[in-house]
């Protein structure tokens, strides 16, 4: 019987270090998606109580869009439309840094996305218990024919 009792320490043991033993996965960094922000009761650490906003909010970079944006002629002759969405980092002064394609559509595209996004204004930043912090933004920049958009609400439709 103690033969036994041993033989099973010994095993939960062996089974307690090789469970110990198991790397953990490291934290990704938190990404704040468009219309997906929302004040929570019990926010971490690491995260903002205000997000960061574009001057003049939807609807003003709607605009910033518009005006800025310029088609790229090869990707017209393909026909092709859709998003382009981009990360970067609003700093805590409002500037916009690391700037990356995440999901790239052509690349005239995101050529042409990386270069509105150096020509955009400084973001009003994110705020956590009052002080400015640097965050991550994920933004998706639309591209599209002029045949098949339509713009309703101020928000570019794809059809």
């Amino acid at each position: 019987m103690k033969q036994l009792s041993f033989i099973l320490l010994l095993v939960t043991l062996g089974f307690g270090e090789a469970w110990a033993q198991q790397p953990v996965p490291a934290k990704k960094p938190i990404e704040l998606k468009a219309g997906r922000m929302q004040a929570q009761a019990k926010p971490a650490a690491n995260r903002p109580d205000v997000p960061p906003q574009f001057p003049g909010g939807a609807k003003g970079l709607n605009q910033f869009f518009q005006q800025n944006l310029k088609y790229p002629e090869a990707a017209g002759v393909k026909q092709i439309s859709g998003h382009v969405v981009m990360t970067f980092t609003v700093e805590a002064d409002g500037h916009l840094t690391n700037p990356s394609v995440v999901q790239p559509l052509s690349p005239e595209c995101d050529t042409e996305a990386l270069r509105v996004l150096g020509q955009m204004p400084a973001w009003k930043p994110a705020t956590r218990k009052g002080q400015a912090i640097p965050i991550q933004v994920r933004l998706p920049i639309p591209f599209g024919v002029s045949e098949g958009l339509e713009v309703e609400q101020g928000k570019p439709k794809f059809e």
